[in-house]
């Protein structure tokens, strides 16, 4: 598989994202700017974390006007795999591609440390090497962190078995239902506030994010993309 990771000003984790997938798990990468507007010969998107054209206005808010969103949606309504971390989450969140928003961190500060996630579905295409209710290791970086959506989404997300991870123990961010990652209804866009790309050996403290590129690798490339 051949993946685009889209590079916004004010990216600053596309690298690690491509050192993932490419020298980590071994599939091809391409940096995609921006201003681009075509995904002709790619598989997947990849959206990175950092503070995409500076947050100025809202996180992702502006980012959802690039040129590549239109080539980024087609993807996603074509069942292609869409995945966004951190900035890359609340992107996917302004354009409509995920439900729901990110709001500032419930106690207004910005956290950056490794916290245990559990993975509440792993039945998706992103989670599924990973045990039922595994409790894993993974980094985040962010201050805007803290998912929230109304009570109706939220009751839709828990049918449709959308909710992938939550935080475990301690909510960190104020997140609602400790809401760390979800996908959409087909199950082939998530976003998640953790960067599992971020936790691929232990040199770094984990290699918990091994299993998410894993599962994605696995369930795409061999079209076996199933909806959660």
């Amino acid at each position: 598989m051949k993946f685009a990771v889209i590079v916004y000003p004010g990216s600053n984790c596309n690298m690690d994202l491509y050192w993932a997938i490419k020298d980590i798990m071994g599939a091809d990468a391409e940096y995609v700017r921006h201003d681009a507007t075509s995904l002709e010969g790619f598989d997947g998107v990849l959206l990175p974390g950092g503070f995409s054209y500076g947050d100025y206005l809202r996180c992702g808010a502006i980012a959802r006007f690039s040129p590549i969103m239109d080539e980024v949606k087609r993807f996603a309504e074509e069942g292609k795999p869409v995945f966004g971390t951190c900035n890359g989450f609340q992107v996917l969140t302004e354009a409509g591609l995920l439900p729901g928003v990110l709001l500032r961190n419930r106690d207004l500060k910005f956290i950056c440390k490794t916290v245990p996630l559990k993975v509440e579905n792993n039945n998706s295409n992103f989670t599924s090497e990973y045990d039922a209710n595994e409790i894993i290791n993974i980094p985040v970086a962010h201050g805007e962190g803290n998912y929230y959506c109304d009570d109706e989404t939220l009751e839709e997300l828990k049918a449709n078995n959308q909710i992938i991870f939550t935080y475990d123990g301690e909510n960190i961010n104020g997140s609602r239902e400790s809401i760390a990652g979800i996908t959409n209804k087909a199950g082939n866009v998530l976003g998640m506030m953790p960067h599992p790309e971020r936790a691929m050996e232990a040199i770094l403290g984990s290699e918990d994010g091994k299993k998410f590129f894993k599962s994605l690798l696995k369930n795409f490339s061999e079209g076996a993309a199933v909806n959660v």
